[in-house]
């Protein structure tokens, strides 16, 4: 991503919906970044002992870089990373024994996304309520929407899939 964390849209880049023009606000060298926005990604095994490691190292990045998360969003966040890092190492470890995490902050929003070589690309259906568990990607879903914010499952072009969620910084006005 060239963008830094800084386009005009959460979106991944090349994501169906994404704008082709620059937003109007952006100059010719681009906006200039706030402190707090960028795009870090670092990799972990697809085993269960990465779950609470890489929700503790979003959580750790989001204070560390000041990001202005507001105490609901972060814990919004934190369970989204959960969800998604707990997905991949149940699902996806036979074919990708090794997962990336990825945060993109741009000045309005805040994107986590999972990456796995996987090529199963999960949706969020229906849950049987009388079997526990399958609900992953149902709450992610919800957790998103509740907070103003978007999810999707996109492809990669070595055959993977990354999930990914975008929240706004910014309060959603309810009218």
């Amino acid at each position: 991503m060239d963008d830094q964390g800084r386009g005009p849209d959460p979106r991944p880049e090349g994501a169906p919906g994404e704008p082709s023009e620059p937003s109007a606000s952006s100059t010719e060298a681009g906006p200039r970044p706030l402190p707090y926005e960028g795009v870090w990604r670092f990799t972990a095994p697809a085993v269960d002992a990465s779950v609470p490691q890489a929700r503790h190292a979003v959580r750790d990045l989001l204070y560390r870089q000041g990001v202005p998360v507001s105490e609901d969003l972060a814990q919004g966040l934190l369970l989204i990373v959960s969800e998604l890092v707990t997905n991949a190492v149940r699902h996806a470890a036979v074919l990708s024994p090794v997962l990336a995490v990825e945060v993109a902050v741009g000045a309005e929003w805040v994107r986590v996304s999972v990456e796995d070589n996987h090529p199963y690309r999960p949706t969020a259906l229906e849950a049987d309520h009388g079997r526990t568990g399958g609900r992953g990607l149902l709450l992610v879903r919800e957790i998103a929407l509740e907070a103003g914010g978007v999810c999707d499952v996109e492809h990669t072009s070595g055959g993977g899939k990354v999930i990914w969620a975008a929240l706004p910084l910014k309060p959603v006005r309810v009218p």
